[in-house]
């Protein structure tokens, strides 16, 4: 008998997703709002990415062994919620909840996951639903997925899941060993959040935005250590100014905040609009380094040791998506190799919670190689959208795709591109990208003005050929996914100007051939025009809205973009007036 074991996230209200593993291998994982196109999908359940999960691998509800969920209940003879109502004394309320109903949030997520599981047609007196610890979920979406056979130091920071903020511990022959955690409101993630909120983004959405300003800015010119510090073991945030709850929130139209009106005080207004100025780019500099600083001192006093050892990590929770930290964690003598979860943050718990479960029930789960998880579509569901599209898209079936493609782009030309199966998490890595040549002066911003609708201080990154990877980078590591930053040779900034960072870094995705062929004949082609295997690569989607899955959202899109090409597997797309291919 196969152990097929469906993950379900979707606990804190954001980001749910659906992983589905069938013997140890992942069959299929994404997230819900790419098909119900809502960012983040709040306060929504998996219920139609379960639903392509079990679609994808052909499968019934009743195939299904067990459904994991990563979110679970937390005894009060633990230390979590007393943390929580202690260090919460300000909000009775809350405080108090937290001893006596301290469960509620899981009993009602069940509900909800149950639910869910009915309307699929799931028979639940015959499904086994097991709850795996949230941060136990991220640890094991890190550890599980990163094939590392030795000791593994395993690090998970992210807002929190239950009440933990904060995962320290080891991986070793398959099983996972808890050191330590820290509780909610002592919330790394939790603080960047805050002063995310305060440089004008969403919380859970923006932190990228923060991160992006941070190289434009002077950390030494404010000193942002009181708010939080780490000694004797024990991470604090001063929650006189981040990470409140109840009165203490600062409150702007009707709208309460993670951080205070004592932060306001001290920093001054709250940033608007889409400006990155003095002093806001030297605050997002300012939490950054203390973010690092902390994080880095953290897993130094838990990991150390282990580290030391055997120089393997993995990484996961919404804070391994900071890739300047990443940087320097790969950047240290001890490290070997950082394998960061590419689906970090809440939507990566689903694969984290299905692979916990199979490897308890002594079915190990395969190494992470790639993210093309999601659907897929034919050139026929290709020509059928085009059919059925209001705008009545003009379309011609191109043979050697690569090719065509890559003489648009040296021409100057972004080009959307939609090829395989969709990506899971959140970088666009050759499936659903918008891609341009890298070498074209201002490609960038053409695509920020006409397409993205970006803040202009965002970075744009490079996809590259794994050959090029060791001529490019400075520093030799695996790195498929996006996950981590890397300062790049002399002379590359001047090679490919439009995907080098202010700072002299990229993120990049360095791509074997084996995992993506058609994404990397691309680059290929590029090579040979332009004598650089690079593309500039960003997700295919607009400001605000989630990465594209369908031909018809990729239709969608393009008619109400800027945008002029568009290719979806061999069917090309061009806008009327504009010169075609060939």
């Amino acid at each position: 008998m196969a152990l097929t074991i469906l993950g379900l996230s979707g606990a804190l209200s954001h980001d749910p997703s659906a992983a589905l593993y069938i013997d140890g291998k992942l069959i299929a994982a994404v997230e819900e709002e790419r098909f119900v196109r809502d960012k983040h999908a709040k306060n929504r359940m998996p219920y139609e990415s379960a639903k392509f999960c079990l679609e994808q691998a052909g499968i019934k509800p009743e195939d299904v062994d067990v459904v994991a969920i990563p979110f679970a209940p937390i005894s009060i003879f633990e230390k979590a919620r007393w943390h929580y109502a202690k260090r919460y004394w300000y909000a009775p309320d809350r405080s108090l909840d937290a001893i006596f109903m301290g469960n509620r949030r899981f009993h009602r997520y069940k509900k909800r996951i149950q639910w869910c599981l009915q309307q699929l047609g799931f028979d639940l007196k015959k499904v086994k639903l097991e709850p795996v610890e949230h941060h136990l979920a991220h640890a094991s979406s890190a550890y599980h997925c990163s094939g590392f056979k030795e000791k593994t130091a395993i690090l998970g920071i992210d807002g929190k899941g239950e009440y933990a903020t904060t995962f320290f511990g080891y991986g070793e022959n398959g099983k996972i060993h808890k050191i330590k955690e820290f509780y909610d409101p002592d919330s790394l993630g939790g603080l960047y959040g805050a002063i995310t909120e305060y440089l004008g983004f969403d919380m859970l959405d923006g932190e990228f935005k923060v991160m992006g300003m941070a190289p434009y800015g002077d950390a030494s010119k404010h000193d942002f250590s009181r708010l939080a510090k780490f000694e004797n073991g024990e991470l604090t945030i001063n929650t006189e100014y981040a990470n409140v709850i109840g009165f203490r929130r600062y409150k702007e139209k009707g709208k309460g905040y993670y951080f205070s009106p004592k932060l306001i005080e001290w920093l001054g207004p709250k940033r608007e609009g889409d400006v990155a100025d003095d002093p806001y780019i030297h605050y997002a500099a300012s939490i950054q380094a203390l973010f690092e600083k902390l994080a880095l001192e953290m897993m130094d006093y838990y990991l150390g040791d282990i580290i030391k050892e055997t120089g393997r990590i993995a990484f996961a929770g919404g804070c391994a998506l900071n890739v300047k930290l990443n940087q320097k964690i790969i950047a240290r003598d001890e490290v070997k190799e950082l394998f960061v979860q590419p689906a970090a943050s809440d939507a990566g718990t689903a694969v984290g919670a299905a692979a916990y479960v199979s490897v308890k029930n002594g079915v190990p789960v395969e190494k992470m190689e790639h993210v093309y998880l999601g659907p897929s579509y034919s050139n026929e569901d290709v020509i059928a959208a085009c059919a059925r599209h209001p705008s009545q898209p003009q379309w011609q079936k191109i043979d050697n795709v690569p090719e065509h493609i890559a003489q648009l782009m040296v021409e100057g030309n972004p080009v959307a591109w939609f090829q395989g199966r969709m990506e899971f998490g959140p970088r666009a890595l050759g499936g659903r990208s918008i891609i341009g040549c890298p070498s074209v002066p201002g490609v960038a911003d053409r695509i920020n003005a006409q397409i993205k609708f970006r803040e202009r201080w965002r970075p744009f990154c490079p996809s590259m050929l794994d050959t090029v990877a060791p001529q490019m980078l400075k520093v030799d590591h695996p790195s498929p996914f996006m996950t981590f930053t890397f300062e790049v040779k002399d002379g590359w900034a001047e090679r490919v100007p439009e995907v080098v960072h202010e700072d002299g870094t990229s993120r990049a995705q360095v791509l074997e051939r084996r995992h993506n062929p058609r994404w990397y004949d691309l680059m290929l082609e590029l090579e040979k025009l332009t004598g650089n295997g690079v593309s500039l690569n960003t997700s295919l989607n607009r400001r605000g809205e989630p990465m594209v899955c369908s031909p018809t959202d990729a239709l969608n899109m393009f008619y109400g973009s800027d945008l002029e090409y568009l290719i979806m597997e061999d069917v090309l797309v061009v806008k009327e007036g504009v010169k075609s291919v060939g």
